[in-house]
């Protein structure tokens, strides 16, 4: 008797051929590169008491402020950025020949005083991908924390996390590890002057459809080095299918966080919105939510909380097609999700709710998003990065978006009090 898995290993492929050609073809790069993705009007705008533009946009990579010996290849994606206690922003990101995991691929870090002349710091290769780079700036010193995958690019394989320094005045060290192997760093930031980290675990399982649970971690440390649970007895704020998340704490000290859900659970596939009382920060209360907001940044600005994450161009902006079985649903979902367009957008929480509502788009297209957020406390506005395909011209689905050149772009955005009627 053929066993239980091998069955749908055999007819999965023929279904997908079967009932979805064009879609299977986008997937695996047999489709032509002017496939356009069909383009949706965005849903409402709901910004709150802000009025939410976008002054400004240009790119950053490749462009003639970086310096020589910067390695750009056809990819440029994954990205932070920051400003330290030194006063320069520094920006890190991975470089490869396209999204896919590659031995290629060069992670770098450049920094500058005016965001437009970059020195280049350090570049690390490992002769598999790195991804996920994460900036915390604590106690004079610059940390960085990288993810290094494996070389195969059909396969998400975490395999361990790394660790590079740059003390005060000195430079980024070689890295090491610091003992969360097969976990990937999604974020580090500074709250209330307290040092957090968000990773996930599990991270292999949302490719394999298997079912099996994916763990997010509230973390820790008093040095940047070594990392503890912030709540000894509850290490993992979420058990399930979600893995890429972040959160900010608003005025009174509470918790508001988003969960992208891709995996699923047995309440669908999606998103988690999720909240926490400012006394118990690893208890996370969550609502599904049926859009999946990648790559998610959470940030607070004038009383209000956002997220910048990746939006679904559909009818609905919908991730969860729904439909009976875990393992139909789940590649359902994905190939529905490859076909359609992408935009990087801004969201706000709606407080009471553990809703997100449409704010805006930021120029984006393609493969697009990864955003890192810059405040100015001293204003009404805040800078931010994130890596899309060319953001004039062709509008293709991700799946093609992510075989072509993707470039780094800076956006200046305000976000101004609205005026009483």
């Amino acid at each position: 008797m053929l066993r239980s898995w091998l069955l749908p290993a055999l007819f999965t492929p023929v279904l997908l051929v079967l009932l979805w050609g064009d879609t299977f073809a986008l997937y695996v790069g047999a489709a032509g590169d002017g496939f356009q993705a069909r383009y949706y009007p965005p849903p409402t705008a709901e910004a709150g008491p802000h009025v939410v533009r976008v002054l400004s946009s240009r790119q950053v990579v490749p462009s003639r402020g970086l310096p020589a010996g910067t390695a750009v290849q056809t990819a440029n994606n994954n990205l932070d950025a920051i400003r330290h206690s030194d006063g320069r922003v520094y920006l890190a990101w991975r470089t490869a020949p396209d999204h896919f995991a590659s031995a290629k691929t060069v992670l770098q870090v450049v920094s500058s005083s005016d965001e437009q002349h970059w020195k280049l710091e350090r570049r690390f290769a490992v002769g598999s991908d790195l991804r996920e780079p994460r900036l915390l700036s604590l106690e004079g010193s610059l940390f960085l924390y990288m993810t290094q995958l494996g070389r195969n690019r059909w396969a998400f394989e975490p395999h361990d996390t790394l660790l590079s320094e740059k003390p005060a005045g000195g430079s980024f060290s070689d890295p090491k590890t610091f003992g969360l192997a097969g976990s990937v760093v999604w974020r580090t930031r500074m709250e209330n002057g307290h040092p957090y980290m968000v990773a996930y675990r599990g991270g292999e399982n949302i490719y394999r459809f298997n079912g099996k649970p994916l763990h997010v971690d509230l973390l820790t440390t008093r040095d940047g080095r070594s990392w503890r649970p912030v709540d000894a007895k509850r290490r993992s704020v979420y058990v399930g299918g979600g893995s890429e998340a972040d959160f900010t704490l608003d005025d009174q000290g509470d918790l508001h966080a988003v969960i992208r859900n891709e995996a699923g659970d047995e309440t669908g596939f999606g998103s988690k919105i999720c909240s926490a009382p400012k006394d118990r920060l690893s208890a996370w209360s969550c609502h599904s939510d049926n859009r999946k907001f990648d790559s998610p940044y959470v940030f607070k600005k004038n009383g209000q909380v956002y997220a910048v994450a990746r939006r679904n161009i559909s009818e609905n902006g919908y991730y969860d097609m729904a439909g009976p079985f875990h393992l139909f649903k789940s590649i359902r979902n994905q190939l529905n999700y490859i076909t359609t367009g992408k935009r990087c957008a801004i969201w706000r929480f709606v407080p009471g709710k553990n809703q997100l509502n449409f704010v805006l788009d930021l120029p984006s297209r393609g493969d697009t998003c990864f955003p890192s957020v810059i405040d100015d406390p001293s204003s009404d506005k805040v800078t931010i990065y994130d890596y899309s395909s060319p953001i004039t011209g062709a509008d293709p689905p991700w799946s093609v978006g992510q075989r072509k050149p993707t470039y780094i772009y800076r956006h200046e955005v305000q976000f101004a009090r609205a005026q009483p009627n």
